[in-house]
C-alpha cells in the first residue's frame, strides 16, 4: 500500500533561491504558490535571498542563475532540514507549475 499523496508531499522541501528586484524570481514564486494551492496539503516551502548576510555560499553558487528551486526529500531523522548544493532536483530560471509538480513526484518516487 502506498502512502497518500498528501503524506508523500509532506516529505518534500521546496527552497527557492532568489534576490530582490528579480522579475524572473517573482514569476518563480508565483509558480510555487500556484503549485502549493493545488495540493491537498501544502508542501514545505522556504525562500533564500542570496544577497542577505550569511548567504555567501548561495550567492557564490547562484549569483547569475536565480531563480533556482531546490526540490529535496526531507530526511526522516527529525533534524531541521538545511538545503545543500546536492539537491535531489533543481529547476532554474523559467519553469511551469507542471514542471514543479513533475519534479516533486520524481523526488518522492526516488527517480531523480
Amino acid at each position: 500500500m502506498r502512502p497518500s499523496l498528501a503524506l508523500q508531499l509532506s516529505k518534500v522541501q521546496l527552497t527557492l533561491f532568489t534576490r530582490a528586484t528579480c522579475g524572473l524570481c517573482d514569476v518563480a514564486k508565483s509558480r510555487v504558490v500556484e503549485f502549493n494551492k493545488k495540493q491537498s496539503e501544502p508542501v514545505k516551502y522556504s525562500e533564500v535571498d542570496i544577497m542577505e548576510p550569511g548567504h555567501q555560499k548561495w550567492k557564490d553558487a547562484y549569483d547569475f542563475d536565480v531563480p533556482v528551486l531546490h526540490i529535496d526529500r526531507i530526511p526522516e531523522t527529525g533534524k531541521d532540514f538545511e538545503p545543500s548544493l546536492d539537491a535531489a532536483c533543481k529547476l532554474m530560471h523559467r519553469f511551469t507549475v507542471e514542471e514543479v509538480d513533475k519534479a516533486v513526484r520524481q523526488v518522492e518516487d526516488g527517480s531523480s
